[in-house]
């Protein structure tokens, strides 16, 4: 008898490793693809962080009469939020004409190691609570700083509002979307 002739398509181990180089292919597409998702997030979220904060990078100027000048772009909601500084600590302001002080939240606070003192009744727009006054040593928005500016630690605040204790120490002109701060 003549032995029937059967096709080889390769042996076991060539198998094996033709089964291990496509389970390796779509192991690098699921991680190209997981990277090139965690990039577009990225990019979307620098977007809309951009958005919330015209002013993560703030410049600043010295203009002809030798002031210092911040100028600062409306965000999408119609505030004015800049990036700062409180006792050297990078921190984000709200600017709030109607708060009489600065304003902090409670944990906020602690992370500034700001010390919390005399409690004082505080009316807010959620009602009134009772908040603790401190002092800021030294706040800065670009190469504006002011020293020794009030502030109120209150609780469940997430957001640090820059009030009238500090902004009264500088001059401010709303015009369109912009706002100048001049020291």
């Amino acid at each position: 008898m003549t032995p029937k002739f059967k096709p080889s398509w390769g042996s076991n181990s060539q198998q094996q490793d033709i089964k291990q180089t496509k389970g390796m292919g779509k192991g690098m597409l699921a991680i190209a693809m997981i990277v090139s998702l965690g990039l577009l997030t990225m990019m979307f979220q620098g977007a809309i962080e951009k958005q919330a904060n015209p002013n993560q990078k703030v410049k600043s100027k010295t203009n002809a009469t030798g002031q210092v000048e911040v100028i600062l772009k409306r965000n999408r909601a119609g505030h004015y939020v800049s990036a700062g500084t409180i006792n050297g600590n990078e921190v984000v302001f709200l600017l709030d004409t109607g708060a009489t002080n600065v304003a902090i939240g409670e944990t906020t606070a602690r992370k500034l190691a700001l010390k919390p003192g005399r409690a004082v009744q505080v009316s807010t727009a959620n009602g009134i609570t009772t908040g603790h006054q401190t002092m800021i040593d030294h706040l800065s928005i670009g190469q504006i700083i002011l020293y020794n500016v009030r502030a109120i630690i209150t609780p469940n605040l997430s957001e640090i509002l820059l009030g009238m204790s500090a902004l009264k120490q500088i001059e401010f002109t709303q015009k369109g979307n912009t706002l100048v701060l001049k020291q």
